[in-house]
């Protein structure tokens, strides 16, 4: 298939990238910059500069492909909600432009906000609400028009080599601070994920996925915060120091909301429905290879 990709050169979307290209599918990507589009080039990918603003642009590009894979995102903790907007109207504009082909839409979300409905593990079947984001709301809304909607959950830990997320942040605290720190008994959970399993899992919704469906991209169900810390402390030569819920703030800074979260969560579904096995290391693997305390 021709892929439309946004954020095709992101640390989930350059991995995608060599996936899909691996898979025999085409890909053009949505990129930025000439350096981002001289990257996906060299990487096999045909590159198509613009942003998430350029709405026009967005709807030539998917009305161009055979599918629609979006990544992209504005990570601008400090006016969430605008970036937010900025996401809905993107999907909106994707599944205006798909509507009634039955091409594949399918959109990144998050699962740490996500509360279990019926047990201790977030499943498939649990929804947002309410969705910061709007993602899955705007992607499922495009369902009943002849869309082949799915929703991808990302974990708070997308890892490897090059991830500049939550884990780094982390870590850049620790350092900046002296210790590393979770909140109260660091018993809260996270779930997590290597990139190079999340981007496997991308290529089989695109071929495999059925309309409306909603993908956990889980293999780390939920790891205690604390062992995080601890294992950031013993990399750093730090120690290890809890903080209450009312010093977590002025510690964690932006971080403060995200890490108390307990969203352990389950990937059963997915893997059943996409025959998806999670073959890259854990986070905690990951992390004691090095490579993440590296200046």
């Amino acid at each position: 298939m021709r892929v439309f990709l946004t954020g095709a050169s992101g640390f989930i979307g350059s991995a995608i990238v060599q996936e899909l290209i691996q898979a025999g599918h085409q890909v053009v990507g949505l990129v930025r910059s000439d350096a981002s589009a001289k990257s996906l080039t060299e990487a096999g990918g045909e590159p198509f500069i613009g942003s998430l603003d350029d709405l026009d642009g967005l709807a030539r590009g998917a009305s161009a492909a055979d599918a629609v894979i979006h990544t992209a995102f504005v990570h601008d903790f400090s006016n969430y909600a605008a970036s937010a907007q900025t996401d809905k109207r993107a999907i909106e504009t994707f599944g205006t432009a798909l509507a009634g082909s039955n091409r594949p839409l399918i959109v990144t979300a998050g699962i740490l906000v996500l509360q279990s409905s019926h047990g201790d593990l977030i499943t498939e079947d649990d929804l947002a609400t309410p969705e910061p984001r709007a993602s899955e709301t705007a992607t499922m809304a495009f369902t009943d028009s002849g869309v082949r909607t799915s929703v991808i959950r990302l974990p708070p830990s997308v890892h490897d080599k090059g991830d500049h997320g939550f884990v780094p942040a982390l870590i850049d605290i620790a350092r900046q601070k002296g210790v590393s720190a979770y909140v109260g008994n660091g018993n809260n959970r996270w779930p997590a994920v290597h990139r190079l399993d999340a981007a496997k899992l991308y290529r089989l919704a695109l071929e495999k996925g059925t309309a409306g469906s909603r993908y956990n991209v889980i293999a780390d169900q939920g790891i205690p915060f604390r062992e995080i810390a601890e294992t950031i402390g013993r990399h750093l030569n730090l120690p290890v120091v809890s903080k209450s819920p009312e010093e977590a703030p002025d510690h964690f800074a932006w971080l403060a909301r995200f890490v108390a979260f307990d969203s352990p969560a389950s990937s059963a579904k997915t893997r059943e429905q996409l025959a998806w096995q999670p073959t890259q290391p854990g986070l905690i693997e990951d992390l004691n290879m090095g490579h993440y305390f590296e200046r």
